[in-house]
This record gives structure tokens, C-alpha cells and sequence, in this order.
């Protein structure tokens, strides 16, 4: 399929859809029933920690994000080799990479992230629409560390399981979890849980407008306890980074704005070192 044909497919999904959320899951229920995660290869077992890896930083923690097309940017980039992107996100600074797996929307590939996983010595975060424990199973022959939970799919009741017990399954299989979050609703549901990380979206997926005053707004009225936070979307300069920081946030997951940069080593370089 060409670029521009791509582009065009992804530019009628309609994000600003109030069932856009349930697109998503629809589509991630098709994908397993088209045995997109019907994988026999099992590469070995990862064993970095994300959340240590955080924790030590004495730079900006970012989490430096493989993707090449989402739907309110359309084609993010065009060269698509994992490969060399990861390598120098990890030549950045990264202290971990997100990679995007779901095929149908944002263009991830299971195999993608298995190159990487074979080149990079970083904690890895399966980045998909996850709805059943079959994903879970293959992220962990896949030699993910991470796997995202998005926490309004389990509200609307879109996912086979509770988030609990999803992340009792994650973590029988030694993956760790990052919750993801829009409002102080599910802010609060998130630190009861048994979640490793909480990631506070600053998009909000049923109209897809971006704000970064999100995580601030909710870490101002919340305590964030020994949780580990992670803040995600619109973050494009070294100075959203240190707002972002000040607001209380302990890492940042960067996509767009990276893999839309011609230099993504000194890209990712100056979100860490700032």
C-alpha cells in the first residue's frame, strides 16, 4: 500500500468521534480474531526493570516512542526501520523505548518490536490496545518488560477481563504495567491498583485534543504515593519536559515529536539532558 493511500485511511478515521475508544477495541478484537497474535516464535525472556530504570535516572527519564503513523497525525515517518530508530533513541539517552504493536491504526508490528528487543539493552513497553490476556501472552514472547492498560477501556467494560486482573496476569508472567489515565477519576482508581506505573495521558482519546496542563491538574489534586508517574502526549520541547517535571511528573514517553525529528539521537539527547 502506498504512503499516501495509508495516510488517506488514517485521516478518515474520525478521532473526534466520541467512539473512537470503542474503535479501537473493535478493532483489537478483529485483529486477535484474524490471528494477528497467533505467534509461535518466543525470543528470550527480558529481565530489565522499567521502573528501576526510572528511579535511577539523574537525567530526564524518557521514554522515547517507535511509531509511524497515529491517527491525528496520519504518516508520522515515512522510513520505516525500527531498527535504526531504536538505536538511536538508545544512543539519546532513552532510558526505555515504547513500540508500537497494533496493526490497524497505528501501524505497530509484532515484529518490529522483536528486532528491536535483539538490538537494544533497554526495558521495552508493548505498546497496543490490550482487551485479553492473549496479548499479554505474547508480549511476553515478544520480550516485552512493559505492557499499557488503558483504564477508560476497562470502564466502558470493552476489556474480557477486570483491570486487576489483568495485572495479576501481567505480572505472573513478569511483565510490569503502566496504567494509562486521563482524569482524576481514574487517577484515583490507579493508585489503589497494583499498577507499576501510571501514565497520565494528556490526550484525550474521544476528542483527541491535547493538553499539558492535564498532568498537572491532576497530580496537584491527588497524591501520587510511591507510584512511579509517566507523562504521555503533546510533548514536543525540552521545555514541556521541564514543566512537566515541575508538575510533579517522574517520566516522559515521546513519540511524535521524535520520530518526526531528521537527528532523532539529538532529538531524544536534548529531552534528557535539559
Amino acid at each position: 500500500m502506498q504512503v499516501k493511500e495509508i495516510n488517506r485511511n488514517l485521516k478518515n478515521l474520525n478521532p473526534n468521534s466520541a467512539n473512537f475508544l470503542d474503535t479501537l477495541a473493535a478493532n483489537a478484537y478483529i485483529s486477535i480474531a484474524e490471528g494477528y497474535y497467533d505467534i509461535n516464535t518466543k525470543i528470550e525472556d527480558s529481565t530489565h526493570d522499567l521502573n528501576q530504570s526510572i528511579r535511577r535516572s539523574s537525567k530526564n527519564a524518557i521514554i522515547s516512542e517507535i511509531k509511524f503513523a497515529s491517527p491525528s497525525q496520519g504518516i508520522i515517518h515515512t522510513e520505516e526501520n525500527a531498527v535504526s530508530s531504536a538505536k538511536a533513541m538508545s544512543n539519546g539517552g532513552a532510558v526505555g523505548l515504547s513500540v508500537l504493536t497494533e496493526p490497524k491504526t497505528f501501524l505497530g508490528s509484532l515484529d518490529n518490536f522483536m528486532k528491536v528487543r535483539k538490538v537494544v539493552d533497554l526495558p521495552l513497553l508493548m505498546k497496543d490496545i490490550i482487551v485479553t490476556k492473549k496479548q499479554l501472552d505474547v508480549a511476553l514472547k515478544i520480550g516485552a518488560d512493559v505492557i499499557l492498560l488503558i483504564q477508560t477501556l476497562f470502564d466502558m467494560g470493552r476489556c474480557k477481563n477486570t483491570v486487576e486482573q489483568m495485572i495479576e496476569y501481567a505480572h505472573s508472567k513478569d511483565l510490569q504495567v503502566l496504567l494509562e489515565i486521563h482524569s482524576k477519576e481514574e487517577f484515583e482508581k490507579a493508585i489503589q491498583s497494583n499498577a507499576d506505573l501510571i501514565g497520565i495521558n494528556n490526550r484525550n482519546l474521544e476528542t483527541f485534543e491535547v493538553d499539558l496542563s492535564t498532568t498537572k491538574t491532576i497530580l496537584e489534586s491527588k497524591d501520587k504515593g510511591n507510584k512511579i508517574i509517566v507523562s504521555e502526549s503533546g510533548i514536543n520541547t525540552a521545555k514541556d519536559v521541564c514543566i512537566l517535571k515541575k508538575s510533579g511528573a517522574d517520566a516522559f514517553l515521546v513519540g511524535t515529536s521524535v520520530m518526526k525529528n531528521k537527528d532523532i539521537a539529538s532529538k531524544v539527547k536534548e529531552l534528557v539532558e535539559t
